[in-house]
């Protein structure tokens, strides 16, 4: 693992990309938040699980980088949809099939009310 920043323990590039070292959370995560027009505070919940100290860190590693990191998680975020669009079409069969299975017993009421709500939110697309 080499070091990306000037302080060692912040930062680090992985396998997996630029993470908050020590920890398996990517910048990349933070700019899904950024993006979303998330504010600050409400990034900082999103993340108990490290220190004031980390995530302040983080944040001023990727305002002094925009530029790298925007274009790391472009990269990401392309990969993202390439796999899923992958894995979609790899088990289009199978949803297929899934979707024409009859309702659990004992669920007919419910699964009538699911299909209804479906067919609305088509109607509105």
């Amino acid at each position: 693992m080499a070091s990306v920043s000037n302080q060692p323990t912040k930062i680090t590039r992985t396998e997996r990309g630029l993470v908050i070292a020590g920890t398996r959370i990517t910048l990349y995560q933070f700019m899904d938040y950024i993006h979303g027009g998330y504010a600050r505070l409400l990034i900082r919940q999103y993340f108990p699980q490290i220190t004031d100290e980390q995530f302040e860190a983080t944040m001023s590693y990727i305002a002094a980088n925009r530029a790298e990191v925007e274009a790391e998680y472009q990269m990401v975020v392309k990969n993202d949809e390439e796999i899923r669009q992958y894995w979609e079409e790899q088990n289009r069969e199978c949803f297929a099939q899934i979707a024409r299975l009859p309702p659990p017993p004992g669920l007919e009421k419910a699964w009538a009310k699911l299909q209804a709500a479906k067919a609305k939110l088509e109607s509105k697309s």
